[in-house]
């Protein structure tokens, strides 16, 4: 089972709830008019993956909260840290969408364009990547860094829903 990740900009959080409601939590990107601009990914959790490419610019080993993550989906208040939630509860089932923090925006857009295939090489290094080669994440990067200028440019958060 592969884990989707969409990553994108928005200007708040009520923003993108009230696409969420309108569209019964499908990623804001789907659909012939996504409804923000964004990157469509799979694998690339906000926690540990996107977390290794925000150490890799900052050239920092990886910490639990270098990203910072605030719950935006399912509604409601997301459940307590060890709380069992039942198989059918939206935070047991998904999709989820978290607003990451601003610093890890700032970090993205902060890379240089020349920067990119240094900062892609030392994020292939990371364990969750598999291998992966540099210039194969090299696409990704300049994709993320983008994003990420734009959202810092327009005074937006970025944004990740993930789905099962």
């Amino acid at each position: 089972m592969g884990v989707l990740t969409d990553y994108f900009r928005a200007p708040d959080a009520d923003a993108v709830r009230r696409v969420l409601e309108r569209t019964e939590g499908r990623s804001p990107l789907s659909g012939r008019q996504p409804a923000f601009d964004g990157v469509r990914s799979k694998g690339l959790d906000p926690h540990v993956v996107l977390g290794q490419l925000v150490a890799a610019v900052r050239e920092v080993p990886w910490e639990v909260d270098l990203v910072g993550e605030a719950p935006v989906w399912p509604p409601g208040p997301a459940p307590a840290a060890g709380t069992v939630v039942d198989d059918d509860d939206p935070w047991a089932t998904g999709p989820w969408v978290a607003e990451l923090g601003d610093a890890a925006r700032d970090t993205l857009a902060g890379v240089a364009d020349g920067d990119v295939p240094a900062v892609a090489a030392r994020w292939a290094r990371a364990e969750e990547l598999h291998g992966a080669a540099g210039e194969d994440l090299q696409p990704v990067v300049e994709l993320l860094v983008g994003l990420a200028r734009r959202a810092r440019a327009d005074g937006e958060s970025l944004y990740c829903w993930t789905c099962l």
